[in-house]
């Protein structure tokens, strides 16, 4: 089997809550226990359903984001992803047609699925319906005929009688129905203010869940027919995404003679971060070596460079707070101009506290929670040459926070927003570039090469 004919399903739905995530995982699991290799891909910027499905697979949870990677990127990177396996399956973001506000179809799950050339499987919460259920699925059916929508998944189903009528209905609807769920909350996932609890908070309960959700699916779901239907799709042209091959000319010159050691952030407090990062990172030069800012009080011995991600410092502010090695060190390393890329949960721990919480001081601001959601797509430019980033270099990136930081930005922002506001955001202050921006840097390779050789120059003393 070639890399381009991968058997591949796109999980959707009508719209966010009909349980998308639950049979996507559940499916990811029960193929996987069936014994074979399963990639696990999620449509849109979300860090936390990638967990579920790494867990469910054993292989990372990857990414398909339109708006922030581009839509000729989309394929080269799922093939990237889908290397060697058996089978791969993609969860869809909202509603199938929805995406980035006022940009059409971009970054909707129905444009990566043309993108992909997959069939859609649609999960409908059938809960407070029967022959509508019908209507429903003609209306998605017919809605865009590029659209392969090939069938449907019955959840929160209420009864055997329930079943019966909705099944009846659907035989008219011309899409076939491939599995009906009951409702249960037993194998349910907990949400918090950002959505569902991250894997790395509740791995043993986890563990549970996602198997007892596989359980479901082979009780309730039609598994040869749905990987009879991932089989029919066409060969997909594309090339795979090549970090080696993306990063040489971005990069310009020959590895670092002795790669520098750049220390990423993890950890129930540090979950988001997308794993063509550290690949990335890798092919540019670096030994990438994970830490856990809540239980390490040491960065990894020769650390010369490092990453701060997203996640939930806020809940975890306590137990940061009280490991004061670890700041000092961050401190200490950010004081010596090594290159620190912190995003989001990074710029609030570099901060000097979050919500009175005594933080790591680099940065001259303070966080705090509030009620009010700060959420959705960006466009920014880097205003000044930084650690990360070249002036001029324009990126897409994601904002999803409860908390402020004031001020918002320092002398020298980490980005000048261009879309779909104007202002200046986050700080860059020696090696230290920090944002409230999720950027995936596959989409700009230049910044991993770039992080990667100031730290060289640090690792050789010319830092």
């Amino acid at each position: 089997m070639s890399g381009g004919s991968i058997p591949r399903l796109v999980i959707a739905a009508p719209s966010s809550g009909a349980g998308k995530t639950t049979v996507a995982t559940g499916l990811m699991a029960a193929f996987t226990e069936a014994g074979l290799t399963v990639s696990p891909h999620k449509v849109g910027p979300d860090y936390i359903d990638p967990g579920y499905h790494s867990l469910a697979t054993g292989r990372p949870g990857r990414n398909l984001d339109a708006f922030l990677c581009g839509t000729d990127r989309i394929a080269p990177l799922f093939l990237h992803g889908a290397a060697g396996a058996d089978l791969a399956l993609v969860e869809g973001v909202m509603g199938l047609f929805d995406g980035a506000s006022d940009r059409g179809e971009l970054s909707s799950t129905a444009q990566v699925a043309k993108l992909l050339r997959a069939p859609v499987v649609l999960v409908v919460d059938a809960s407070s319906q029967s022959r509508s259920v019908a209507a429903l699925v003609h209306g998605f059916a017919s809605w865009d005929p590029e659209v392969r929508l090939a069938g449907v998944i019955l959840n929160k189903v209420g009864s055997d009688r329930h079943e019966q009528l909705l099944r009846e209905a659907m035989d008219s609807s011309g899409v076939p129905v491939l599995g009906a769920l009951r409702r249960d909350g037993r194998a349910g996932t907990p949400s918090r203010h950002l959505g569902l609890v991250p894997v790395a908070e509740r791995r043993a309960e986890a563990v549970e869940s996602v198997g007892e959700l596989a359980a479901r699916i082979r009780a309730g779901c039609d598994l040869p027919a749905l990987l009879a239907l991932a089989h029919s799709v066409p060969e997909l042209p594309d090339v795979p995404w090549d970090p080696a091959a993306e990063l040489a000319p971005a990069a310009g010159t020959a590895a670092p003679a002795a790669r520098p050691l750049i220390a990423v952030a993890g950890g129930p407090a540090f979950t988001f971060s997308y794993a063509e990062h550290a690949e990335l990172l890798a092919v540019a030069g670096a030994d990438v070596v994970p830490f856990d800012p809540l239980h390490d009080e040491e960065l990894p011995p020769g650390t010369r460079g490092l990453v701060i991600g997203g996640g939930f410092p806020e809940v975890y502010a306590p137990d940061l707070s009280a490991n004061a090695p670890l700041r000092a060190a961050v401190a200490a390393l950010a004081a010596s101009g090594a290159p620190v890329s912190a995003e989001c949960a990074g710029l609030l721990y570099l901060s000097r506290s979050i919500d009175g919480k005594p933080m790591c001081g680099v940065l001259p601001a303070e966080a705090r929670m509030t009620e009010r959601l700060t959420l959705g797509y960006r466009e920014a430019v880097a205003l000044e040459d930084n650690a990360l980033a070249a002036a001029g270099t324009r990126v897409r990136g994601h904002e999803f926070h409860r908390t402020v930081l004031e001020p918002g930005a320092g002398a020298d922002p980490a980005w000048g927003l261009t879309h779909p506001e104007r202002r200046v955001e986050g700080f860059v202050t020696g090696g230290v570039h920090a944002s409230y921006l999720h950027v995936h840097w596959a989409a700009e390779p230049s910044l991993a090469g770039r992080l990667v050789a100031g730290a060289a120059r640090v690792a050789a003393g010319r830092g």
